[in-house]
């Protein structure tokens, strides 16, 4: 992406604080095995200075780095 405007799979803007829903099953690497589920809720996200990605916490995970193609604005 040219802009440096972070948007989910849809194309819809995010902003710090929003929540997004996982739009399939993703195991979380050096976690231990720990798969999140689609449809997995996580609220509260930080933007990075990637567009690309977003910083979250989830249940077991802290400090996650998400791809905005596997999330959809909540």
């Amino acid at each position: 992406m040219s802009d440096d405007i972070t948007r989910d799979c849809n194309g819809n803007t995010l902003a710090d604080g929003d929540s997004v829903t996982l739009i399939k099953d993703l195991k979380v690497k050096g976690s231990g095995g720990v798969t999140l589920k689609r449809g997995t809720l996580v609220k509260n996200i930080r933007l990075t200075h990637d567009a690309d990605e977003i910083e979250a916490n989830v249940a077991k995970v802290r400090g996650l780095v998400l791809r905005t193609e596997f999330v959809k604005k909540a």
